[in-house]
């Protein structure tokens, strides 16, 4: 349809043209004469005018020639003048239809504009209530304005207020005494809460009531008097506590304490407070911390002194490879035992090992410091680490004496099993001491124990190279007793590890265990020095023997030390009873071995060729096996030093030779030699068994 309209509009043009040109051409001049005709004014509508652009029509006219349907026009020849025609009465009908509607939806337009006039109304409506909502807000942001000029205004008269009150509420704080501090200071017993409490107040009452009256307040002369009195009041019963309460810590947990602290405490406190009842809380602390680190430092310094006097001399120390009743210093009962008094020991001339002088010093230094930290804690109400700092201030100096005595002291000491029992004082010192509650002592411990392991690893250090490098040929004669080095092995590894079960360490298994290595190796060369098998192995069994026996006396039958040298006896002392056995009955062993392996081997038949020799063992072993047991008995006794081993060994070999004839009956039993006629001086097993019994050692 657009198509048709726009062809039907190029057709128009076209004719309009062309009629146009006609009529110019009839009417001649007479269409533009002069005065007969006005011309029409159409502005831009005026198609005469010259400013009508003809080429925009052109353009036109050739963007309509363009289209398909006016191309197929022209291809087939049709008229324009008649199909433009055609058009338009296709228009009219498109229009008068296009009108039919209209009139059709007539009732729907009106409704339409009904409407929207309706709409425009509310609208109308809405505009007004909009204007007039905007100027109620206009008013309303004027009073906003107003509202938040007065609200600040009054939020400066608050911060004044609040700042005039907050000054006078503090002011009237510091000066008002409350009931509840009265009677805290009046009726509450010293040890309560409350009464520490309201000390430390009535303390920062008095402290703002001279602020105040530096100041010039009037006001402080009210309570001037109330906080006077009550402060005298306070001193007056913390004076009674601490005479209560030192004289209760006079009573030491063992029945010695340094002289007189407990009572030089009390002097101090009384006549620090009696000269100073205005003194402060950190005065009194000062002043106290001063004193009584003094008091503890010279008499700390001056029992040191007399406790190394009672040390035995270096020509009686005879005993630091020895355990013997030493032990006892780390059991209960001594451990907190009391503690040595040097002047007593001094008059009765007796002396003490290094451990129980140390024993000594150190539970007066805990017990003390227990003492001394639990009175801090107390009286001057801290805890945790301000405790902890005002004890070292008391008691610092002390503890850094006594770390460097020890220092000094073990420089120059060798005796291994000393330290060790130190080693262990101290850790059962740490144990008591955190039962009760005392911190403070721990760092002290720890740097004792940093003192004396590394001593006593060196101490053991210089003995397992002392035994490695000790050559047995400048050790003079040797015989096969037990020798001098291994007893003292003995009994110092013995000490050593029954200490070590207590508390156990695996650094000193670890050395012990070197030791062992050292020693084992040191009893094989000394060994090797003997000529004959058999007196090495009488040398080694004694030792091993000597050794095991003292271990098993101090440690565990299962420690390694134990099993190990059992393991070394057995060996040896087998072997000992085989060379035992070998001079006179060698030949019965021999020939038992050799025929249990024919038979095992299938070869029994080579026992025919051997009747001799088994008629001339048996005959031999009949008449002589009374007299070589005889021998075999002595020897054992002349050898080992030990009955009880040698009654063993003896014992050993007895039954190994039942053993052996037991063998040798078994082998004459088979068919090979059943028909020997020697069988039949062949002794009777059971009676064999009787025979020897008699001969059994009763040690």
């Amino acid at each position: 349809m657009a198509a048709a309209a726009t062809m039907a509009a190029a057709a128009r043009e076209l004719v309009l043209r062309a009629g146009t040109s006609d009529m110019e051409e009839e009417e001649g001049p007479l269409a533009g004469g002069p005065g007969l005709q006005e011309p029409l004014q159409l502005g831009e509508l005026d198609i005469t005018s010259d400013e009508f652009i003809l080429d925009e029509v052109d353009v036109h006219i050739q963007a309509n020639l363009e289209d398909e349907l006016v191309k197929e026009a022209l291809k087939t020849g049709v008229d324009l003048r008649h199909y433009s025609k055609q058009v338009e009465l296709e228009l009219q009908q498109i229009e008068q239809k296009s009108i039919r509607d209209y009139i059709q939806e007539s009732e729907n337009i009106a409704s339409l504009h009904n409407q929207i006039t309706a709409c425009d109304a509310v609208l109308e409506r809405m505009e007004q209530m909009l204007g007039a909502f905007q100027s109620d807000l206009s008013s309303i942001s004027s009073e906003i304005r107003t509202l938040q000029e007065q609200s600040g205004a009054m939020n400066i008269r608050l911060r004044n207020r609040q700042a005039v009150r907050g000054k006078l509420g503090e002011l009237v704080d510091g000066l008002v005494v409350p009931s509840a501090l009265v009677t805290a200071i009046l009726e509450a017993p010293v040890t309560e809460p409350r009464f520490l409490e309201q000390l430390q107040e009535l303390d920062a009452k008095a402290a703002a009531v001279r602020e105040q009256e530096a100041r010039g307040t009037a006001a402080c002369a009210d309570v001037r008097g109330v906080l006077d009195r009550l402060r005298v009041k306070a001193v007056t019963k913390i004076r009674e506590f601490i005479l209560q309460k030192i004289y209760s810590f006079r009573k030491p947990m063992t029945n010695y304490q340094i002289p007189q602290t407990a009572l030089l405490k009390y002097r101090f406190f009384y006549q620090f407070l009696l000269g100073n009842e205005r003194a402060t809380a950190k005065e009194i602390r000062d002043e106290y911390v001063e004193t009584l680190s003094k008091i503890y430092l010279s008499y700390y310094r001056s029992y040191l002194g007399r406790l190394m006097k009672v040390q035995p001399s270096l020509r009686s120390r005879n005993t630091i490879f020895t355990l013997g009743t030493r032990g006892s210093v780390i059991s209960p009962t001594e451990l907190e035992a009391p503690i040595l008094v040097p002047h007593t020991a001094q008059r009765g001339e007796q002396r003490y090992p290094f451990e129980a002088l140390f024993r000594s010093q150190h539970y007066a230094l805990l017990d003390n410091s227990c003492r001394e930290y639990l009175f801090i804690c107390e009286f001057f109400v801290v805890s945790g680490p301000a405790a902890h700092d005002l004890f070292h201030a008391v008691m610092g100096r002390t503890l850094s004496m006594t770390l460097k005595h020890l220092d000094s002291y073990l420089a120059d000491c060798y005796d291994a099993i000393a330290v060790f029992l130190c080693i262990h004082i101290v850790l059962r010192f740490r144990n008591i001491a955190a039962k009760r509650d005392v911190p403070a002592l721990d760092r002290y411990w720890e740097q004792v124990l940093a003192l004396l392991w590394p001593r006593f690893e060196l101490i053991l250090e210089m003995n397992v190279q002392s035994v490695r490098s000790t050559d047995p040929q400048r050790l003079g004669g040797l015989d096969t007793r037990p020798h001098y080095i291994t007893r003292r092995y003995a009994e110092f590894s013995s000490a050593l590890v029954s200490i070590n079960q207590t508390i156990p360490n695996e650094r000193t298994m670890q050395l012990l265990g070197q030791l062992q290595v050292e020693v084992e190796n040191f009893v094989l060369r000394v060994a090797a020095e003997f000529s004959s098998r058999k007196e090495q192995l009488v040398f080694l069994i004694n030792n091993y023997d000597m050794m095991l026996g003292v271990l098993m006396e101090r440690a565990a039958d299962d420690s390694k030390e134990v099993e190990s040298f059992q393991q070394l006896l057995n060996a040896r002392t087998q072997e000992f009873i085989e060379e035992l056995l070998s001079p006179p009955f060698g030949g019965l062993v021999a020939f038992v071995k050799e025929a249990e392996a024919l038979i095992e081997r299938g070869q029994a038949e080579r026992l025919r060729g051997e009747e001799a020799r088994v008629t001339q063992l048996i005959r031999g072993f009949g008449s002589s096996w009374k007299s070589s047991v005889e021998s075999l008995s002595q020897d054992v006794m002349r050898s080992f030093t030990n009955f009880r081993n040698g009654t063993s060994i003896i014992q050993g070999a007895l039954t190994q030779l039942i053993q052996l004839y037991h063998r040798f009956h078994r082998v004459l039993s088979q068919p090979q030699l059943r028909a020997l006629p020697a069988r039949a001086e062949l002794i009777n097993i059971h009676h064999l068994m009787v025979e020897l019994k008699k001969h059994k050692p009763n040690f």
